[in-house]
Parts: structure tokens; C-alpha cells; sequence
């Protein structure tokens, strides 16, 4: 066990030239990260079901440029990044399976670009190993495949944090400013605000000398990604200040919420908190959180010693500045949101973890023999506690699956029984879990109130007397007052209330 833990998390202590060719050399330090990417992808395809349906979000995002179905309403909050990401599948292509496959791989490269961006200022190794923990977390395996924003926005900040480090010991480098300026743009691209967030600390560190090439990169790719979000703003709600408001008020109200509770509460498979109630997973679960925070400070210790202080403080700024907005100004909770900070935080507790079980190997081999059998304690525990962690994160990645994978199948047996009772395109559907079930329905989504509002009840009226509609309540629930002499027909946990319009079409 202690030999396994020093090959796996110690690898080579050399960090100087190798030898061979310099082609050679290069070849050999891409294969560790390559290997760790190609894993994070192979794991998602194993471990995340291809076929489990579109999520209530990925419906939002995918229906923008899906051709067999409507799409939904866009509320402020959301940037159209994701929907160009899965444009070139999801515009001809319906199957979920396709889609999942098509993300994996993609987020896969992703993680394999964002790690390289920091050779030579990290040993190979190192790298492989920060790619192997971020991946090892159910989160970020549960959100590779899925066409939502978060592990993009996580990637991206990894790789800018990395150009940006570089651009600090080579400023020559003809790869640095574009790469700043791409990864900033990938950001805004997926989430402006949690862009501006990821780079604040980089833009921070630009003001006060004469970096003006890097600033500029930066606010070039900020500008750039969030350009349609700006247009779209103006053009839509106002400008960006309504925007932002608007975006502020469906999320509750952003300012000061202390939401750490509620991260560790969605650690458990929650994969959104909101309201954010009951008791915390097992302790097991979020004993790696706790961790975090310790290593990510040794890292800081390692780096120091290994003379590599610039880029572990800038990777641990940005995690600091990416994870704050969603720990102390946001009132609800869901895991992936800090996907950014554990993508950068990956690389000095990386570094960390390599540096203590190499000691500990060290000590293991000399001949005194308490510090040989304290040296093999310590690598025991460093395999116990990975072996830990990798059977926890399952578990709660597979709970998380299930149940996932039976509310989209619920979704879809609805949608089909809407067939049956005449509701098909095109049709409006309205009410509980109206989104994913009228996307699987080929339906058009409305709603009268909540964060979808974008119609009143007297255009849903409307619109019954003229195509196929549907309202659909919980089986406690009342219906709205529209839909009230509309025939009802119970199915599962819901009610389907459909306009007698609907029915004509059954024949019968």
C-alpha cells in the first residue's frame, strides 16, 4: 500500500532537464497529463449514463439551437455560451446520447489544454496529478457530459491563471497574450460575472506596474465573450445594469448570504440547495473540503521552498475570488458553482501531496527505525485516505445518476402520455416542470410567474383556443384558474390538465 501511494501521488523528484532530445522530453511530460484527460473522459462515459435525458437547465441551453423543438425562455441570468458549445450536435441531432459523448470528449481536451498551459512552471507530474483530483470529484464528472456552463468557466480559469503566470517568467512567449485573451473570452462566453470574478486578482496584479499588454489581453477576452450578453441587454432588457438587477432578483438577491453551510450541505448529491435545509452529508463525504483549504496553504509552503511562489499565489487569488460570490453573496447552493475554485485549487494541493508522500518515501528508506516505521504509517494513510475519497465520490456520483437519470425518464413518460392525449407540435405546455417536459414533448414552455415568467394567462387562453395546450400541477396541487374546466388526467405525481382543443386531436 505505501509503495502504491508514493508511485501514484510522488512520482519522479526530478524537475531539471531530462535526457534525450528536447522532442523526446516534451513527449514524455505530455503523456502523464494526456493520460489524466483521457481518464476524466473515459470515466464520464462509464460512470455517467449517455442516455440519462437533459437536465432542467441543459434543456434551456440546448433548445436555443435545437431544430425539433422550440426554444425556451432565456432568462437574464444565463449567457448563450453553452448553446454555441453544443450547436454543432444538438442543431441536427436530438439524441442525448450523441450529446454527451460529443461534451465528454470536449471536456476531456479541455482539461488536457488547461493543465498543459502551466508546463515549465509545474513538474509533469504535478499536472497529471491536479487532473486526476479535479476529475476524481463527483461534481466534475457529474458535469462533464452535460451541456451546462460551470466546468467551462472552470477550465478557463485554469488556463488563464496559467498564461498568466507564464506571461510573469517569459514575457516573450508569442502564445501568452492570445491565450489571455481566449480563456478570459471563454469565460464571459459561459457566465460574464463569474468571469469577472476568475480574473480579478490577474487584473489586479496588471494595474499597478506597466503591464499594459497583459490588462489589455484580459479585458479584450472579457469584452469579446461578453458581447452578446451586452447586446443582448440592451437590445432586451433595458441595458446591462437592468440586466444584472434582473438576473440579481430571480436569484434571490445578491449580497451578503454566509452560504458555506449550504455548499457543504449540496457535497452530499444536491444538485441544487435551494432552500438549503437539513443536516449535512456524513463526514466522510466532506472530509475533503475541510482538506482543501490546509493543502491548498502547504502547497503555497511547497512552492516557496521549490521557488514557484508566483504561480500557486496567483492560482490560489483566483480560486479565492472565483469561489467568493458563491460562499458569502448568494443564498442558495449547488456544488458545481465552485467548480472554478477546485480547478484551480487542484495544482498547489497537487504540488503539495507530491511533496509530503515523497518525504514520506524518503523517511520510509532510511535505516532508523522508528522514522522508517513512521515514514510507512504515513504512506498507508496516504493510500487509505485516496482510496476513501475515490469510493465516497463514487458513491455519491452513482446516488446522484439514479436519481437524475429516473426524474428525466419521469419527464419523458409525461411527455409521451401529452402525445397520447393529443397535445403535439405545435402546442404550449405550462406549469410544473413545464421546460424539460414540453422540450421532450416538442412543445412550446410558458409560465405567468418565477424566475420564466413570459406570458400572462390571458395569452395562454390565447393561444388554447388556437393550438393544442396543456397545464400541468403536482397531484396536491391546485390548477391555475384558466385551466380549471380543462379535463384532468393523473399521471404519476402529476396532474395534466388539458384544453379540450388538445383532445380533438386524439379522435376519439
Amino acid at each position: 500500500m505505501a509503495d502504491s501511494a508514493h508511485t501514484v501521488l510522488a512520482g519522479t523528484r526530478r524537475t531539471g532537464p531530462a535526457t534525450g532530445s528536447g522532442d523526446a522530453r516534451r513527449s514524455r511530460d505530455r503523456l502523464p497529463v494526456a493520460a489524466a484527460a483521457a481518464a476524466f473522459t473515459l470515466a464520464q462515459l462509464l460512470l455517467v449514463r449517455p442516455g440519462m435525458g437533459l437536465g432542467w437547465d441543459e434543456t434551456i441551453y440546448v433548445s436555443q439551437v435545437a431544430g425539433h423543438a422550440p426554444a425556451a425562455f432565456f432568462s437574464a441570468p444565463r449567457a448563450r455560451g453553452v448553446s454555441l458549445l453544443v450547436a454543432p450536435v444538438a442543431s441536427w441531432s436530438s439524441s442525448t446520447a450523441l450529446l454527451r459523448c460529443y461534451l465528454a470528449l470536449l471536456s476531456g481536451l479541455g482539461l488536457y489544454l488547461a493543465l498543459r498551459v502551466w508546463r515549465n512552471l509545474f513538474p509533469a507530474r504535478v499536472l497529471a496529478l491536479a487532473g486526476a483530483l479535479f476529475a476524481s470529484l463527483w461534481v466534475t464528472l457529474f458535469y462533464g457530459p452535460q451541456a451546462m456552463p460551470n466546468l467551462w468557466v472552470a477550465l478557463g480559469a485554469l488556463a488563464c491563471a496559467g498564461c498568466f503566470a507564464r506571461a510573469r517568467t517569459d514575457r516573450h512567449d508569442p502564445a501568452v497574450l492570445p491565450g489571455l485573451a481566449g480563456t478570459a473570452c471563454l469565460m464571459a462566453w459561459m457566465r460574464p460575472m463569474d468571469a469577472v470574478w476568475a480574473v480579478l486578482p490577474l487584473l489586479a496584479l496588471t494595474l499597478p506596474g506597466r503591464r499594459r499588454q497583459p490588462l489589455a489581453a484580459l479585458l479584450a477576452g472579457l469584452v469579446a465573450g461578453s458581447a452578446q450578453w451586452l447586446i443582448e441587454a440592451q437590445t432586451g432588457y433595458g441595458g446591462p445594469l437592468r440586466r444584472l438587477s434582473d438576473a440579481s432578483a430571480i436569484q434571490g438577491g445578491l449580497g451578503w448570504h454566509f452560504a458555506v453551510a449550504d455548499q457543504l450541505r449540496g457535497l452530499g448529491g444536491r444538485t441544487l440547495c435551494r432552500p438549503c435545509a437539513g443536516a449535512l452529508p456524513h463526514p466522510l463525504v466532506t472530509a475533503w473540503w475541510y482538506a482543501l483549504p490546509v493543502l491548498a496553504l502547504t502547497g503555497l509552503a511547497v512552492a516557496r521552498r521549490n521557488r514557484r511562489t508566483a504561480p500557486t499565489a496567483i492560482a490560489l487569488a483566483c480560486a479565492a475570488t472565483a469561489a467568493f460570490p458563491y460562499l458569502f453573496l448568494i443564498g442558495y447552493a449547488a456544488p458545481r458553482f465552485l467548480l472554478p475554485a477546485y480547478a484551480l485549487l487542484a495544482v498547489p494541493v497537487a504540488d503539495a501531496l507530491r511533496h509530503l508522500v515523497t518525504r514520506a518515501a524518503d523517511g520510509a528508506r532510511r535505516r532508523t527505525p522508528s522514522r522508517m516505521a513512521l515514514s510507512r504509517t504515513a504512506l498507508g494513510l496516504a493510500a487509505l485516505g485516496l482510496a476513501v475519497h475515490l469510493a465516497v465520490q463514487y458513491s455519491v456520483l452513482s446516488r446522484t445518476v439514479d436519481r437524475t437519470t429516473a426524474d428525466h425518464r419521469a419527464w419523458a413518460r409525461a411527455a409521451a402520455e401529452l402525445h397520447r392525449l393529443g397535445l403535439r407540435p405545435p402546442c404550449l405546455l405550462t406549469g410544473e416542470a413545464a421546460i424539460p417536459i414540453a422540450f421532450a414533448a416538442g412543445c412550446d414552455s410558458a409560465a405567468t410567474d418565477g424566475p420564466n415568467a413570459n406570458t400572462t394567462p390571458d395569452a395562454i387562453e390565447d393561444t388554447a383556443g388556437r393550438l393544442p395546450v396543456a397545464a400541468l400541477t403536482t397531484a396536491g396541487g391546485s390548477p391555475p384558474g384558466y385551466a380549471r374546466a380543462w379535463p384532468v388526467h393523473p399521471f404519476g405525481d402529476l396532474r395534466l390538465y388539458v384544453a379540450p382543443r388538445a383532445q380533438k386531436g386524439t379522435g376519439r
